[in-house]
């Protein structure tokens, strides 16, 4: 039996480098060996408000980003979030199991809060969705970043918390899962802070539709450290972190960069990555294109992902109702 594998993302148009190096490469390889199940979570979303279209829009962005990047709705299930509604019942029945002190003790919460004048309602129960994400499909492996650690932690309780209920477990206690190579992806700018698609300097991040002479610009304007050329580490964290962005991007180990490019000048090296990028990113952007501007196959893929997805929901949905003396509707 293949492990259980289930990741997601926002829908956005503007996925960055790191976005692409630290989840959705890994993602591509993980379909082989597991039982993977890749979803937008347009729900989850909806605590920062978009224009109607512009949200759509980003919505279809995100669909064929899974699909460029490599994701095989063959090998994979891929559907949308808000398609199969036994996400937001799941969830309903965690926010009675949950308590105000544990979502008010969230990171994530506080510091989202803190830059809104009015924190939403879903932004304080936003764990309880992503918890019901994750055991509706009893799932066992969850790649994340470190920041969503915490909200694993939490998902794990509630688990245990349900499975008490009965002598039989009612859910899987999934793994994080966090990649040791490209998982964290720094700023050109800050070499100190993760890559972001808010990052405000336009020379910090780059985008996976940005054009070669745009990527080309960027990595020569990267922060490295007083020196000239590539020497032994330990490296100032500009430096190790465009090592790891070209070993990535080329399939290799830092380690193995290090060993083709060491006593090379700086400004050789910034050239050859930003082309290394360049030629990772250009096949990705090519599909990407033509994915959009067919929106009735995507909608046919998410129809039947979201088909495939719904009917082992449904089973998960049904167990934990009957656990709870809910009447099946006849």
């Amino acid at each position: 039996m293949k492990k259980i594998m289930l990741s997601a993302m926002q829908p956005s148009n503007e996925l960055t480098l790191g976005n692409y190096l630290g989840a959705l490469k890994h993602w591509v390889h993980f379909q082989e060996q597991h039982d993977c199940l890749f979803f937008v979570v347009d729900l989850h979303a909806l605590t920062i408000p978009k224009p109607p279209e512009v949200f759509k829009k980003q919505v279809y962005s995100a669909v064929a980003w899974y699909l460029a990047t490599g994701i095989d709705p063959e090998k994979s299930t891929l559907f949308i979030q808000s398609h199969v509604s036994e996400h937001t019942e799941l969830a309903w029945v965690f926010h009675c199991f949950l308590s105000m002190g544990e979502l008010s003790r969230m990171t994530q919460f506080k510091e989202k809060s803190e830059k809104e004048k009015t924190a939403s309602v879903g932004l304080f129960t936003y764990p309880a969705l992503m918890a019901a994400d994750i055991l509706l499909y009893q799932t066992q492996l969850v790649p994340v970043g470190e920041d969503q650690r915490q909200h694993i932690e939490l998902t794990r309780d509630i688990a245990h918390r349900m499975n008490q209920l009965s002598q039989r477990p009612l859910f899987t206690l999934p793994e994080p899962w966090h990649p040791a190579i490209g998982a964290r992806i720094m700023s050109l700018q800050n070499p100190e802070m993760k890559m972001s698609k808010s990052d405000p300097d336009p020379y910090g991040s780059i985008f996976l539709l940005d054009e070669e002479e745009m990527i080309l610009k960027k990595v020569k304007k990267a922060k490295t450290d007083s020196q000239s050329e590539i020497t032994p580490p330990p490296h100032a964290p500009g430096i190790a972190n465009l090592i790891a962005m070209h070993a990535a991007c080329a399939e290799k180990t830092p380690e193995d960069i290090l060993s083709e490019y060491l006593g090379k000048p700086y400004g050789y090296f910034k050239i050859q990555t930003a082309q290394r990028i360049a030629a990772k990113l250009k096949p990705i952007q090519e599909k990407m294109y033509r994915l959009l501007e067919n929106r009735d196959y995507l909608d046919t893929l998410l129809k039947q992902g979201a088909q495939k997805a719904q009917k082992r929901a449904k089973m998960t949905l049904h167990e934990v109702f009957d656990r709870l003396g809910i009447l099946r509707k006849t």
